[in-house]
């Protein structure tokens, strides 16, 4: 082996290195965004699957004769931004049911879940105690795999229909949205106005336009 030959060698396997602990920086970073909610479980475990394969492969590569060939070893076609939104959490559709009466008082978007369901799960629901739940919303998986969250005001249950588990920032925005639902339309609440037309809503646009629980781009 030349001196030439060497040295850009020795140059592959210094960028190798680096590039090993980019990688290390980025999962360390869906980590810390997995524990504040910005991911979904879906998404982590496969951002944190291809980092990892990424790190054992270009250090087999450099353990190798001929550590030039990382480069083509990692490129599997897929990048970060695609994995996210691929396996991000939508809103499907969205339905608010009367406390007192049980009755759906409206639905937004695709809420396709069969009435003989929805209803012993609110009774389950406005029967337990907060301990048991240990929060205020309430998230199960439905066979078809989508989730189904509960959220339980004074007034009324809003029930939201995501397509895969949702980020827990997502739950957290349900939790707020219905909470300014019941603000918003107390009055009329408490004296037992049920019609929707009469009714202020704020998350229309959450179904309508799909777009919160975006996760905005970040770099490979």
């Amino acid at each position: 082996m030349t001196l030439d030959d060497r040295n850009r060698r020795n140059d592959e396997i210094r960028r190798g290195q680096n590039f090993i602990g980019d990688v290390h920086k980025k999962m360390s970073r869906i980590a810390q965004e997995f524990a504040a909610g910005e991911l979904n479980r879906a998404q982590f475990l496969r951002l944190y699957d291809r980092y990892q394969r990424q790190i054992l492969l270009v250090a087999q590569m450099i353990a190798e004769s001929d550590p030039a060939g990382w480069r083509d070893a990692i490129a599997d076609g897929e990048d970060t931004l695609e994995i996210r939104r691929r396996f991000e959490s939508m809103p499907v559709g969205l339905s608010v049911y009367s406390n007192h009466s049980g009755m759906p008082l409206e639905t937004v978007g695709d809420f396709v879940v069969e009435a003989e369901l929805v209803t012993p799960m609110l009774e389950v629901y406005a029967s337990a105690t907060t301990e048991i739940f240990n929060a205020a919303v309430r998230s199960i998986e439905l066979d078809s795999g989508a989730w189904l969250c509960f959220v339980r005001g004074q007034h009324t249950s809003l029930l939201a229909l995501f397509s895969v588990e949702p980020a827990s920032f997502q739950v957290g925005l349900i939790e707020r949205l219905h909470a300014d639902f019941e603000v918003a339309n107390h009055k009329a609440l408490a004296e037992g106005e049920t019609d929707a037309s009469q009714l202020t809503h704020s998350f229309y646009s959450l179904v309508e336009q799909t777009q919160f629980g975006e996760v905005p781009p970040r770099e490979d």
